[in-house]
């Protein structure tokens, strides 16, 4: 089920949001020195007040969100532990639903998984 985000959803997307970066780009975080308080209010003060936010929840747990500005995805993550799964293809269709005419993003060169995973559905990173 895919829900708008409310605040009660913070902590739990937050670290999920913090654990997918770990995994999609350890490199980045550890050079950056992410830790999740920073991601905390990271995510406070720039990705709640930019971005409308749906929750993909799976037995009433959050565990994948995808923020939007417009056209623009701005985040998609799924907790690490339900990738390959069908959760960030359900987001993705989604923001068809939200934008059918047109969306973009951008990612990271160095995060190889969230590439490959855009690239496949017809995205060039």
């Amino acid at each position: 089920m895919i829900r708008p985000y409310q605040e009660k959803d913070f902590e739990i997307i937050v670290k999920l949001w913090f654990e997918a970066m770990q995994v999609a780009t350890p490199e980045l975080i550890k050079r950056m020195n992410y830790e999740f308080q920073g991601a905390r209010e990271y995510f406070k003060n720039s990705v709640i007040p930019t971005n409308k936010i749906w929750i993909y929840e799976l037995h009433q747990k959050p565990v994948g969100f995808i923020g939007m500005q417009a056209d623009f995805i701005d985040r998609l993550y799924v907790n690490p532990q339900h990738h390959r799964q069908g959760i960030g293809q359900s987001l993705l269709e989604f923001a068809k639903t939200l934008s059918p005419n047109h969306l973009w993003l951008y990612t990271h060169q160095s995060n190889k998984m969230s590439r490959a995973f855009y690239e496949k559905k017809q995205f060039y990173c």
